[in-house]
């Protein structure tokens, strides 16, 4: 895990510029570890059954974040990882990841 994400044992108290540790397999950088990832996501629980990429409800109190932090443990680096908060909240080890979709203008 060390050699891809920052976590409570190895991030030396701090966020890290992105990049730093080596991709996944899809050639992303830090999704899981250093910062929580806000998603477009509002929290909801999971529909029943088996869903393909379920989406969140249209409107709610609080937002997705996934991927954990620098300051959980390293069992928690996942980038399925999944946490909730306002969306109004500033904290240093929360951020998120711009997307521009193929066929995107």
């Amino acid at each position: 895990m060390t050699d891809y994400a920052w976590y409570r044992d190895n991030n030396g108290g701090t966020t890290h510029a992105v990049g730093q540790k080596l991709p996944n397999p899809w050639g992303l950088y830090d999704t899981a570890g250093n910062v929580w990832e806000w998603c477009q996501d509002w929290s909801a629980p999971y529909p029943g059954g088996t869903a393909m990429d379920p989406q969140g409800p249209a409107t709610g109190v609080d937002r997705v974040l996934r991927g954990a932090s620098v300051f959980g443990p390293a069992y928690a680096m996942r980038s399925a990882q999944r946490f909730h908060d306002l969306p109004t909240i500033k904290v240093d080890n929360t951020g998120l990841r711009v997307v521009l979709a193929p066929g995107q203008p």
